[in-house]
């Protein structure tokens, strides 16, 4: 049997002292019990057991003992039975009927203590997985329990008024003090702060926040205080967009599941088919009628497939819940099921393998100035610029420490760079475009003979080569690279090792940035200067060779790709909207060993099916086998099957450990 269970998001208010998660999850616990309507009713149903029994053994008179255990049949009963009756009116013969009507049997031969035994094991059984049902749903919705209730916007006046986060809207802004959590997505206006948003990122340090940086709706601010200016919708924020996804996860099931749906009702008619013989011909052939009937009626408990139908979701939803509290999204149990048999990666390269913002790589000054004070004066005529060359430029020279000086006259060329008065020098600073504007009386001929050197050394290394011009004399090269992500090479090895294959990479870079990443991070195929289309044609190239591909990729020209591959993966929270609908999975933090571990993941959970089949089977051939061809007692027989259904249902969930990611990992 399989009870579904909705749960819902729990309201987060602003915290004061926030307990720990183990402390808050251990009072919570009785309530969310008694929340499951399956736990109450089996609960009434074993306090109205016990009553029964009690009465029973007090030799109370019969009425009254017997009124108890029936009261126990309609308590614990009723709900797995009306769910029977639904599905036998849509021409289904329902697991759950089947133990009704046995118990229903057994009262009516006079073992009224034996039915209500069966009901009692039956409704706890039910209960248990409700309850680990519900703590699964709970461990992948744990990531979304963050978004408050109310924020508080700041009017034009400059007053401020507390709103439901819900209704604010693009371009409001609002104000958060210190021990908040943010309510929209929003880009910070005024004021600075630590922004704890591992739930989001999975940053383990809190994040720096000024003015001009993202933080998003459910990240629980530090000790100080800004405003920010909501960009982006609730409906369309980052922790929405994972609620999307997970309610998707939820909704769905692995076509293992489907197909053991559709075996268990033909096994279900066969189970009564052979129930009924059991009964008939003894019966015709001469036996008694009770033991005739008890032995039918503890066949069809024991041979009922409760334990096969529950031997796949519990691990395959385990392992999503695991997957998403470290930052991988899988849409659905059938992607979690065929995350095991990927045969063979190929990854796009920015914003996938690389980190898809520029950084300055190497130096390379003339004669005339040193590495870091070309880099300063070029840092200071990029102050002013939003270009991401600019960006990575001030990266470089706040990361080596030095004192950006100030700028004036700062203007902008598109397509050349940018020019400024630093320190009383004029200094220019883009392409290699400039150095054919500089003037032939201007000297520096040796610079300009050492400028044009390094800007050919980077650019056939695959790095962007920015010139800087002081006082029309050429000064040096910065070469900008994008950045591999951290553990990217160890990721290709891992890959490697768990598909069998080498991963592949596919880019619409340049041949040359291609070939630099590629020998940076181990792969040997590759394939540069593709078009969305030319990208399709790779994938359907790898499949042709009988691979089942996984395609990892962040951008919008990546979504015809996913959309081809076996499976697809969006790469990070920046990952366009496109990629995201299209992708299977979504790898929130953008970390690259994540996909290893969640493929090892996958196949763990993949082998604990195949187990739980075993189990399963093995335990309804005994106990067959035990009622065909000896006397198989009806409350043995009872607490053998449902003990079976309840230990393939906590063998799967053995994934929702946090060991099992760990372990994963290092595997």
């Amino acid at each position: 049997m399989w009870l579904g269970v909705t749960v819902s998001l729990e309201d987060i208010s602003t915290p004061v002292a926030a307990p720990t998660p183990r402390q808050s999850a251990a009072r919570r616990l009785p309530a969310r019990l008694w929340a499951l309507a399956e736990v109450r009713w089996a609960a009434l149903a074993t306090v109205l057991f016990a009553l029964g029994g009690a009465a029973q053994l007090a030799g109370a008179p019969r009425p009254v003992w017997w009124g108890l255990y029936l009261a126990c049949y309609a308590a614990g009963g009723w709900e797995p039975a009306l769910a029977g009756l639904r599905a036998l009116r849509d021409k289904s013969l329902d697991v759950d009927l089947l133990m009704i009507v046995a118990a229903v049997a057994a009262a009516g031969i006079g073992q009224v203590f034996d039915g209500a035994l069966l009901i009692v094991i039956f409704a706890t059984s039910g209960a248990l997985e409700a309850f680990a049902t519900a703590r699964t749903a709970d461990s992948v919705r744990a990531l979304l329990d963050l978004a408050p209730e109310k924020a508080i916007r700041v009017r034009p006046d400059g007053g401020e008024e507390i709103v439901g986060a819900a209704v604010l809207e693009v371009g409001d802004v609002v104000r958060v003090r210190p021990g908040e959590r943010v309510g929209a997505d929003a880009v910070v206006v005024d004021g600075a702060s630590e922004v704890d948003q591992a739930s989001i990122t999975g940053e383990p340090l809190p994040a720096s926040k000024y003015p001009g940086d993202e933080v998003f709706a459910g990240t629980l601010n530090g000790t100080g205080s800004f405003t920010a200016r909501v960009h982006r919708p609730a409906g369309e924020s980052v922790i929405a967009r994972i609620v999307a996804l997970v309610d998707e996860a939820s909704a769905t099931k692995a076509r293992t599941q489907l197909f053991i749906e559709k075996v268990e009702q033909r096994y279900s008619v066969g189970v009564v088919v052979a129930t009924l013989a059991l009964f008939a011909i003894p019966l015709a052939l001469g036996a008694a009628l009770q033991p005739t009937l008890l032995r039918a009626m503890t066949f069809m408990i024991v041979a009922s497939p409760c334990a096969v139908v529950l031997a796949t979701m519990p691990p395959l939803l385990a392992a999503i819940a695991n997957a998403g509290r470290h930052g991988v999204l899988v849409k659905s149990a059938v992607v979690m099921e065929q995350l095991a048999d990927s045969q063979v990666v190929a990854f796009d390269k920015t914003g996938t393998l690389t980190e898809g913002a520029p950084r300055v790589a190497e130096i390379h000054p003339a004669d005339r100035l040193s590495g870091d004070e070309l880099l300063r004066l070029a840092a200071g005529a990029e102050y002013p610029s939003e270009h991401p060359l600019a960006t990575a430029v001030l990266a470089a020279a706040r990361q080596r420490g030095l004192a950006v000086p100030v700028a004036a006259g700062f203007a902008s060329t598109p397509g050349r760079g940018v020019s400024a008065t630093v320190e009383g020098r004029q200094v220019w600073v883009g392409s290699p475009a400039l150095l054919a504007d500089l003037s032939p009386t201007s000297g520096g001929t040796d610079a300009l003979a050492q400028v044009t050197a390094a800007v050919d050394t980077a650019e056939n290394a695959g790095r962007t080569a920015v010139v800087v011009i002081v006082d029309n004399v050429p000064a040096g090269v910065l070469a900008l690279a994008d950045q591999s992500r951290p553990r990217a090479a160890t990721t290709v090895r891992a890959l490697t090792v768990l598909t069998g294959t080498p991963p592949v990479l596919l880019t619409g870079d340049n041949s040359g940035a291609a070939r630099r990443l590629a020998d940076e991070v181990g792969i040997s195929d590759l394939h540069a200067g593709l078009l969305p289309a030319d990208k399709v044609a790779r994938v359907r190239d790898l499949q042709r060779d009988g691979r089942r591909v996984l395609l990892v990729g962040d951008g919008v020209n990546d979504a015809p790709a996913l959309a081809a591959a076996d499976l697809g993966v969006a790469m990070g929270r920046h990952a366009s909207d496109l990629a995201l609908q299209t992708a299977d999975a979504v790898i929130v933090r953008a970390e690259l060993p994540t996909l290893p571990a969640v493929i090892a993941l996958s196949r763990r959970a993949r082998r604990l099916v195949v187990a739980n089949l075993v189990i399963a089977a093995t335990f309804i051939t005994v106990l067959v086998a035990w009622d065909l061809f000896g006397h198989l007692p009806l409350p043995l027989g009872v607490a053998g099957h449902e003990g079976s259904t309840v230990i393939v249902g906590l063998n799967g969930l053995r994934l929702l450990r946090a060991r099992a990611w760990r372990t994963e990992m290092i595997s």
